[in-house]
Parts: C-alpha cells; sequence; structure tokens
C-alpha cells in the first residue's frame, strides 16, 4: 500500500509538471516490475553495485550446488548476478522504442573490463571510454547536451524512417525466411570410418580333426 501511494504521489508531480525524484532500492518491487516510461523516467541513478546478501543460508547454499556440480566460482555467480540486476535497473527509463533517458553507474567498479563485459549488449554499446570516470562537471555537461538534443522536436518523416513499424518488420523476416530457404544445405564433414575388429580364431573341434595317415591323431590339428 505505501508503494502504490507513493507512486501515485511521484506520478502526480511528474504530470504537474514540477518533477519528482523517487528512491528505491535494487532487488524490490520498483526495481524489476514498475516501468517509468516517457516524462515519469528521465533519469536513474545507481549507486554502488547490488550484490547478494552473502551470509543468506539460501545463497550459500545455491553457491555450492554450482561449485560442486557445474565448477562455477563464487565470485563469477555473484558478479553475473550484480550485473544483471543491475540491467534491470536501468532499463527501467526505456521502455519504448521513442523513449529516452539518462543512466548513472555511480560506482568505479563498472569502468572495469571485467564488470563491464557482463552487462547486456545494449547498456555495453553506450559505455565508451569517453564516457568512463567523469568527474561531475564534465557528466552534467554530458547530461545537458543530451537532454537538450533529445528535447528537439522529430519529423514523422524522419521517425518513420529511423524506426521499424510491424509491416515492416514482418516483410524484414519474411526476406530472412527467404535466404534462409534457398541457402544451400551445410556440407557434412567428412567422417573416417572407423576399421573393422579383426577376425576373431576360428574353433577347432577336436572330433573333426583328420586323423593322420598312419592312423594316429595329429597334434598339430588339436
Amino acid at each position: 500500500l505505501e508503494t502504490t501511494l507513493a507512486l501515485e504521489n511521484y506520478r502526480r508531480a511528474c504530470d504537474s509538471g514540477r518533477g519528482a525524484v523517487f528512491f528505491s532500492i535494487a532487488r524490490g518491487k520498483v526495481a524489476e516490475g514498475i516501468d517509468f516510461d516517457r516524462h515519469y523516467g528521465r533519469c536513474v541513478l545507481n549507486i554502488g553495485v547490488p550484490f547478494q546478501y552473502t551470509q543468506s543460508h539460501v545463497l550459500r547454499t545455491r553457491l555450492e550446488f554450482l561449485r560442486s556440480k557445474h565448477n562455477i566460482q563464487e565470485g563469477t555467480f555473484l558478479t553475473f548476478d550484480a550485473l544483471r540486476q543491475t540491467a534491470q535497473c536501468v532499463g527501467r527509463v526505456v521502455r519504448s522504442k521513442t523513449d529516452y533517458g539518462v543512466v548513472v553507474l555511480a560506482d568505479d567498479r563498472f569502468g572495469r573490463k571485467d564488470k563491464r563485459s557482463k552487462l547486456p549488449g545494449w547498456v555495453r554499446q553506450f559505455l565508451s571510454d569517453a564516457q568512463l570516470d567523469l568527474s561531475t562537471s564534465n557528466a552534467l555537461g554530458a547530461v545537458r547536451g543530451f537532454l537538450r538534443r533529445m528535447a528537439q522536436p522529430v519529423d514523422d518523416r524522419d521517425l518513420k524512417q529511423i524506426l521499424v513499424d510491424e509491416r515492416r518488420l514482418r516483410e524484414l523476416l519474411a526476406d530472412r525466411a527467404r535466404e534462409n530457404a534457398c541457402a544451400p544445405p551445410p556440407i557434412p564433414a567428412p567422417v573416417n570410418p572407423a576399421p573393422p575388429p579383426p577376425a576373431a580364431p576360428a574353433p577347432m573341434d577336436v572330433e573333426a580333426a583328420p586323423p593322420a595317415p598312419d592312423g594316429r591323431m595329429d597334434v598339430d590339428a588339436m
């Protein structure tokens, strides 16, 4: 109930033109299940890396299972899970093809390559070296210029050339399906047949061995 009332007050402040700031924690209802599209969300400030509470018994059991069954180390899983949660948080502000927003990752650990590589591609494409380790003044200047550009009116004709509507998407999918249907089948790699196993020696029946010319049994035949 408190979350519902807070969201209603927040949206009411945004609709009135005053604007508002909404505080939340990662891994909560607001950070994962609620959209802040259009003017309801133009900036998300992510402070810190949202790691899980490592003393949880459930988490310790899961880490032990991943380590014993799949050879996944504890640090690898915790880092991947934290950055996946980061992507959930920053994705609250971009909810459609025409939506836009500013994302601030306020932690220098996001500048490390091992951390950035685990973020999804739609986030990594905006994390160039020029946008890392910015000072407060440089970050504010970049944000001010971005919002100024995005506030300019867009011609509908230009927007139709940039975006793909449902009809055009169906045409592109149909063209790709035809290309895949006309493509020659892949040539299978040659497989060298395994050599046949050596033939086992045929068993010799002692009773069927022919007698020697002098009437004695031939020992070699046995």
